[in-house]
């Protein structure tokens, strides 16, 4: 009797290890974690030169933040801008969805609406409000107008919206956009009032700790430090032009022709001025430490992502030009406020438990006047004059004077309502554009948009400019300028072209899960997000045609 009894006890252990052994397997998976880093962090540098890594680099400090990226990480040095136009919106949206405008919609920084008729900035939103000021238009911001996902909203549905976003800009469209749909917050500057604010899209009222934040009134105490050069005059003047030109703008005044800058007369005035120092990344920086703090970023059992977008850069070279005192004054100065960052991120998440990743949204030309002095081609050209130009032609052979609705970044939008009420013969208008501008010297070429594809241009170029179309926000003409023409006014310089002097961008890697290395291969902006989504094993925003850069992370 005790035999058989022995027996079915052995036979119900046997019966019952492999069920142990199927919920211990069970329990195991449920327990098991992805590996992703606690946290990552986007940096887009608004206007950076590739070249700026190397032009600048015996200026940076080895603790810094770019030599840090460099040698301690991972560079893809030839990574290139693949649209048209070249400006930061669109920008901020590839780099977050690897995708273009024929995809995402975001057409450029401003476009015209073919079907309302419009003109439309990028992240206008008039069924939200501001949040954080009474400057209403200010905050009436979201990223409706965006047609894909981004990255940011990948993770947000990979981890059932329990990782946290945030975008933070001066720009509202450098927050806003890389944030994408889903986003716990994105934050952007007043320059009214000098406050971060947000919009009725995220939430309702600011959090505590930004209005506490923005009662320091930080921006009056950058600026009683006014603008003084950070470098020894003679590392200046081996790697600049001369300080004061006619030919570069006056952010602070028309008396303000060089440094050092008096900064101190704009406190409790002119909380605008800000973007144009290199204090506006101090700003941000302080911004992003007190919000990663906060926010208990990194802290939980989910990736965080904050998206930090400096924009000072943009503003300094717009005024200035690559080549200026200024420009290499904000560098070596952003250059210790990125390792700032970096030292923050080290005590505060750990020391390869996070992820970064560095790269600019667009680069930009040398002001057409610098060019002259050396005897490189380059010139001017100003989206609204050409309008009121091309518009009087065109009444000769058709007798109206309003044919074109606008023209940006050299994208011509004709006036098909008119065109068609009239009965006028669409080509026949485009033709007569074309053969007027290919009499202007500084035109390359114009090309139809709609039938790029097939257009006697290098293959490159043809594609930039179809990844750049979207018929219901885009013209119908593109104007191809020849090298160094932009459109600026007088003074100063721009970008939004396909040459490489706007399209070579840096992108670095670097902390969690990378490498240490570089690559000269071929890179695009699009294979920004490709290269997140195999990193953090999720999935690739919807519109993203990039590819994932496999050496960065193998």
């Amino acid at each position: 009797m005790n035999r058989k009894k022995n027996l079915v006890a052995c036979a119900m252990v046997i019966l019952t290890i492999p069920l142990l052994q199927a919920q211990t397997k069970v329990n195991n998976t449920q327990n098991a974690k992805v590996a992703r880093p606690k946290l990552v962090v986007g940096i887009i540098v608004d206007q950076m030169r590739w070249d700026y890594l190397y032009r600048f680099y015996h200026v940076y400090d080895p603790n810094g933040g770019f030599k840090r990226l460099l040698n301690q990480g991972f560079s893809c040095d030839n990574t290139l801008v693949p649209y048209l136009p070249t400006v930061t919106a669109v920008g901020h949206t590839c780099v977050y969805t690897g995708s273009v405008p024929a995809l995402t919609g975001i057409a450029g920084n401003n476009w015209f609406d073919n079907n309302t008729l419009k003109t439309v900035y990028c992240t206008d939103d008039a069924g939200v409000t501001t949040v954080g000021s009474n400057t209403r238009v200010a905050g009436e911001m979201s990223p409706r107008n965006l047609w894909v996902t981004t990255i940011t909203d990948e993770l947000r549905l990979a981890t059932n919206f329990k990782s946290k976003t945030i975008g933070i800009s001066i720009k509202d469209r450098g927050a806003i956009l890389p944030a994408g749909h889903a986003a716990n917050a994105a934050f952007w500057y007043d320059y009214q009032t000098g406050n971060f604010i947000s919009s009725t899209y995220y939430m309702k009222q600011l959090p505590g700790w930004l209005t506490n934040f923005n009662n320091k009134k930080w921006v009056d105490s950058y600026y009683e430090k006014n603008w003084a050069p950070l470098l020894p005059k003679a590392t200046y003047e081996a790697l600049c032009d001369v300080d004061e030109n006619t030919y570069e703008g006056k952010p602070f005044g028309k008396d303000e022709k060089g440094f050092p800058y008096d900064l101190s007369k704009f406190k409790s005035k002119d909380y605008s001025k800000i973007a144009s120092t290199p204090y506006a990344n101090d700003l941000l920086e302080n911004l992003a430490e007190t919000t990663l703090a906060n926010e208990q970023m990194g802290k939980g059992n989910n990736t965080d992502f904050l998206a930090v977008s400096f924009s000072s850069t943009d503003y300094i070279g717009h005024a200035f030009g690559p080549n200026s005192w200024e420009v290499l004054d904000v560098y070596a100065r952003l250059d210790k406020t990125l390792g700032k960052l970096l030292d923050y991120l080290d005590k505060t998440i750990g020391k390869n438990q996070y992820t970064v990743f560095l790269t600019a949204d667009h680069a930009g030309a040398q002001i057409p006047e610098f060019l002259a002095k050396h005897n490189i081609p380059g010139g001017r050209a100003d989206d609204h004059d050409l309008m009121k130009e091309l518009n009087q032609h065109l009444i000769t052979p058709f007798h109206q004077p309003n044919l074109i609705n606008a023209i940006w970044e050299f994208d011509v939008y004709l006036n098909h309502g008119l065109i068609d009420s009239l009965q006028l013969n669409q080509m026949a208008i485009e033709k007569s554009i074309t053969q007027y501008l290919q009499k202007d010297n500084r035109v390359l070429t114009v090309v139809n948009k709609a039938k790029a594809a097939t257009v006697s241009l290098p293959a490159s170029i043809r594609e930039m400019i179809v990844n750049g179309y979207t018929p219901k926000r885009s013209g119908d003409l593109q104007i191809i300028m020849k090298s160094g023409v932009m459109d600026a006014g007088k003074t100063g310089m721009s970008h939004g072209v396909s040459y490489t002097y706007d399209t070579h961008i840096p992108l670095l890697w670097y902390g969690w899960g990378i490498q240490k290395g570089h690559t000269n291969k071929t890179t695009y902006m699009t294979d920004i997000s490709a290269t997140l989504a195999a990193l953090l094993k999720i999935q690739m925003p919807s519109g993203c045609i990039g590819k994932s850069i496999t050496e960065v992370y193998q």
